[in-house]
Order: structure tokens, then C-alpha cells, then sequence
């Protein structure tokens, strides 16, 4: 009399892209073996269906067109009929039935569920924050289309309560998920440098991924003038000549640099200096007035005197790959004063320095 058939079942994992070996082979029994016959249901064909089959002699037979990403790896006459199955998709998760045909005792199943690991795709993006008072995106760190979901933390060691962050997560129609965990915090000139790491792990991770970041905060620009005798350099800028036009016969601009030809009475005025970028546009202004006469020691002291206010306002700051520069250089009132010259030079100082955005800054030249 037939044995009733017997049904076995052995879950598999393997990562995407990966190699599975779907184990099949019966033990106990000296019945006959006819054949073979593999069955799939998958995502991509949810209906169960035969896809190959294996005869006596190591024949293999693919139904309905064949896939060379499977290869027989058992023995017929050991009752053996595992498979090979390399290059596994995300399509390809589902459920898989070996079936020995067996005689006189019947049919044989071993179903394998076939279960599919995706490693998500990590990244951290930095959000640019600007230097301010009120609470900004820093960074958000993902881990786009893992399956199952991953987890995403962020390690602020000594921030503490200075950031905080949230989590969210959004899972598709193929059951992957992205999860993106973002920091929020004040970008302040404190926490300006600070390193902070963003973790990922999960089932489909061998290992926890460590994501570095250092938060950066960014400022709009700078303006920087560097004077000389006969001279003024814009740093990185240009100049122009506020409702004048520059003339040729009397300045020469070369690169950032603006330099007085011919201390006369045409080059008096305003001449300016824009920069801007992503974040905004600023000016420097620079006042020039020649008149005739000697340059007067009270004139010295008093452009030394602007010259220790910008820098005691401004001198010890420096943050966030910014810095405030001011280069004034006194030994050139003395050159001036020792100078046997029938003209006065009366130069008026006044800009704004502001912060250096280390990105890359559009240059304007107006006349």
C-alpha cells in the first residue's frame, strides 16, 4: 500500500544580489525515483507554477523558458535535487517547492520560503544652516530602501540637550523602507566644529554603519580691504565706483585689486566693494578725498585709532571657517609723514566686515 506523501519545510535568507542554496533531498526510503519537478511563487509570478525539472542521468529541463541563474547542484541517484540560485532579486522573493516523485510511495514536498535581505543605500546630507538664533535643520542622515527597515540614530556625545532629532520612516509596494532621522539644533559660533555620527543598523547590515559629520556652520561672506600707500585691495572681490565711473587714466584694476594711478582730486569718492553668494550680497565701502597740502599727524592718529577699534571689535573672532580679517598696515602713515610731497591725502575708512562663506562667491564689477 502507497505512503501517504510527505511535506517538509526549510526557510532560506539571502542578501540581494547574493547566492542562495535551496536544499532538497529525501533520506529513509528505497523507493524509486522518477523525477524531479521545481515549483515558484514569487513576486514577480504570484502564481505557482513548474520551472524546471529534473529526470534521470542529471537531465535538466526548464519550463517555459530557461534561467541560467539556476544550476543543479544535487544528485539523481542519491535523491538530492538542491539548486543553485545565484544573482537573487528583490522579484525573485517567495516561496519555492521541490517535489520528488517517488514509487510506489507517492509524492515527497519540501516547500522553502525564500526570504529576501536589502541593504539600505546610506547617506548624510548637510542642510548648509547659517549662522542665527532660532532652531535650524543641521543634516538628515538616510537609509533609503532597506528591507526590513533600519534603524537610524544619531550619537551627539556632548551636545545634549543643544540638538535634538526625528525620525520617520516610509515603506513602499515591494516592502522596502527609507528611514530618515534628521538633527535640529541652534547654529550658533558654540556648537560650530562639533562631530557627531550618525548609526545604522539592521538585519540587512552585517555590521552597525557609522556615518561621521561634522556640523558646519555657515556664514554669508566677507569683505576684506587691505590698504597700502597708494592702494586698495578687495580680497577675493572687486571694486566699483558708487555713481562714477572708474576712470582708466587714474585707477587700474588688477584681479581684486584697485590701485590709485595719480593721487589728484578726480579719483575722490565712494568706491565700493560687492560680494555675494547663496546667501546673500553685501558691500564694503571705502571713502576716498585727495585736497592739496601735507599729510597732518592728527589724520595719522585718527585712521590708527579706526584701525584699533575694527580690531578690537573684531579681531578675536573666528568661527565656523570664517574669519574677520582687517589688515591695516601703520608703518604706511609714517612713510607717508616723512614724504616731501605737496599733496594731502585724506583717506576716510568705513566698511562692514562680514562673515566668509567658504563656498564659491560671484564677483561683480559696476562703473
Amino acid at each position: 500500500k502507497p505512503k501517504k506523501p510527505h511535506s517538509f519545510l526549510r526557510h532560506v535568507t539571502v542578501e540581494q544580489g547574493g547566492t542562495a542554496i535551496l536544499s532538497c533531498y529525501v533520506t529513509g526510503t528505497n523507493d524509486d525515483l522518477i523525477q524531479i519537478t521545481w515549483q515558484r511563487k514569487t513576486r514577480e509570478k504570484p502564481h505557482n507554477d513548474n520551472f524546471l525539472t529534473i529526470l534521470p542521468r542529471e537531465e535538466v529541463q526548464f519550463v517555459n523558458g530557461g534561467d541560467d541563474r539556476f544550476k543543479y547542484i544535487g544528485n539523481f541517484n542519491d535523491k538530492n535535487g538542491t539548486l543553485q540560485f545565484s544573482n537573487v532579486a528583490l522579484k525573485d522573493e517567495g516561496s519555492y517547492t521541490c517535489i520528488f516523485t517517488l514509487f510506489p510511495s507517492g509524492n515527497q514536498k519540501t516547500e522553502i520560503p525564500l526570504n529576501l535581505l536589502v541593504p539600505p543605500f546610506t547617506s548624510v546630507k548637510d542642510n548648509l544652516p547659517t549662522l542665527g538664533t532660532e532652531e535650524v535643520l543641521f543634516a538628515t542622515c538616510t537609509a533609503a530602501g532597506s528591507k526590513p527597515p533600519a534603524e537610524v540614530r544619531w550619537l551627539t556625545d556632548a551636545l545634549g540637550d543643544k540638538v535634538r532629532t526625528t525620525t520617520n520612516s516610509t515603506q513602499y509596494d515591494n516592502d522596502t523602507t527609507t528611514t530618515v532621522s534628521s538633527l535640529f539644533g541652534v547654529p550658533t559660533r558654540e556648537i560650530n566644529g562639533h562631530q557627531v555620527q550618525c548609526v545604522i543598523s539592521g538585519d540587512s547590515l552585517s555590521t552597525d554603519e557609522s556615518l561621521p559629520f561634522t556640523i558646519q556652520v555657515y556664514c554669508e561672506y566677507q569683505l576684506l580691504i587691505v590698504i597700502s600707500e597708494d592702494s586698495f585691495e578687495c580680497v577675493s572681490f572687486m571694486f566699483f565706483r558708487s555713481g562714477q565711473s572708474l576712470l582708466e587714466s587714474s585707477v587700474k584694476i588688477d584681479g581684486a585689486k584697485l590701485q590709485l594711478l595719480s593721487l589728484t582730486s578726480d579719483i575722490n569718492g565712494l568706491y565700493q566693494c560687492e560680494a555675494s553668494n547663496t546667501y546673500g550680497n553685501k558691500r564694503g565701502q571705502l571713502y576716498v578725498h585727495v585736497a592739496s597740502g601735507e599729510v597732518s599727524l592728527d589724520l595719522a592718529v585718527q585712521l590708527v585709532q579706526i584701525f584699533l577699534n575694527w580690531f578690537l571689535i573684531l579681531g578675536d573672532v573666528s568661527f565656523c571657517g570664517c574669519r574677520f580679517i582687517l589688515m591695516l598696515f601703520c608703518f604706511m602713515f609714517c612713510g607717508l609723514l616723512s614724504k616731501e610731497i605737496n599733496r594731502n591725502l585724506n583717506i576716510y575708512y568705513e566698511s562692514k566686515m562680514m562673515d566668509f562663506c567658504r563656498h564659491s562667491t560671484h564677483i561683480q564689477i559696476r562703473g
